[in-house]
């Protein structure tokens, strides 16, 4: 018989394998803390003058200007793919452009008409809409300017005001105050209250900053070359954290429905800290400057797009976002309908 203690001691394996639940798709999908759907993207779309217009994006490859006779086929897509709406962001041609922004306030303007045909193509889709100057005015800025260059807050609120009744009218769904002007959600809440328009929501982009990452955009929406100066003195600094909290804070004081953190993944930590302090939906923008760099990665050929998609979008619900908007909406439905 062999003696006990001279056996060797059995090998010490751990008790809990992380593994284990890692092991089959069926496994990790069961135990996923966090989940993306189509249902959770918003579609950004670019619309331009004219008739039968596919207009590439040069700084955006893979994204178009689209003529308003181009949407109809956008919104069956989108219903199809499951995105519940659809961003509008107008190319307004230069003669349109005003120091006052005045084609803001155009009830047939090129977002109003935007608007109308989404609507009338699905009318279960819905459709948010930018309320800023930047696509209007002739120096380039979200706000009206001062002869010394100075962005006049109140004057600006009034015109946004306008605006926003201007698109609520046209039938969006959701009016997002992109402008960073102090107290616009308030004025814009008592706007469309006034008019009976009891239903229309307000995301408020609440923590804009003043990015590197909106060039693409710029292009997109053809204000870049018009902006005078920078944005500096009503978007945010990058370097702050604890102010976004105040900005968030304010913004649902007035009555902001959501709220909205852009650009997304350079500031995941501020998602992260509105989501914690605040029960209110939050949303980031996946921005352009960062659709243009992981397009010039899979350029590259460094980088998987479908992969980095798919990752970067589910980082931002890991975050706490309730949705997001992006560029690759459409093709993150079309990689989450197949499985």
């Amino acid at each position: 018989m062999t003696d006990p203690a001279s056996r060797s001691p059995a090998p010490q394996f751990p008790a809990l394998r992380m593994r284990r639940t890692r092991a089959a798709p069926w496994t990790r999908a069961l135990h996923a803390e966090n989940t993306l759907s189509p249902a959770d993207l918003i579609w950004p779309i670019f619309v331009t003058e004219g008739t039968g217009v596919t207009d590439a994006i040069r700084t955006m490859p893979g994204v178009d200007r689209l003529s308003v006779d181009k949407l109809a086929a956008a919104a069956r897509q989108a219903v199809g793919l499951g995105i519940p709406c659809i961003a509008l962001f107008p190319n307004t041609q230069a003669d349109r452009r005003s120091e006052d922004g005045a084609e803001a306030l155009n009830p047939d303007n090129l977002v109003c008409r935007a608007i109308k045909a989404l609507k009338d193509a699905e009318p279960g889709l819905g459709v948010l809409v930018d309320v800023a100057l930047d696509p209007y005015t002739s120096h380039g800025h979200d706000g009206l300017m001062h002869d010394d260059g100075r962005i006049l807050n109140d004057a600006t609120v009034e015109v946004l005001v306008g605006q926003s009744l201007n698109q609520a009218r046209a039938g969006a769904d959701v009016i997002a105050p992109s402008d960073m002007m102090d107290g616009r959600v308030a004025a814009i809440r008592a706007g469309l209250e006034g008019e009976g328009f009891h239903d229309v929501q307000i995301m408020a982009y609440a923590a804009k900053y003043a990015s590197a990452f909106y060039g693409p955009f710029r292009d997109a929406v053809g204000s870049g070359g018009y902006l005078k100066g920078d944005k500096k003195t009503y978007q945010m600094d990058p370097a702050n954290s604890r102010e976004a909290i105040r900005e968030v804070a304010l913004d649902i004081a007035e009555g902001a429905d959501s709220v909205m953190v852009k650009p997304g993944m350079p500031y995941l930590d501020i998602i992260r800290m509105v989501r914690d302090r605040f029960d209110v939906p939050v949303f980031a923008y996946q921005v352009s400057g960062e659709y243009a760099l992981i397009e010039a990665a899979v350029a590259a050929g460094v980088l998987d797009r479908d992969r980095a998609v798919l990752e970067t979008l589910t980082g931002f619900k890991r975050a706490g976002c309730s949705g997001v908007l992006t560029y690759y909406a459409p093709l993150a439905a079309k990689l989450l309908q197949r499985g």
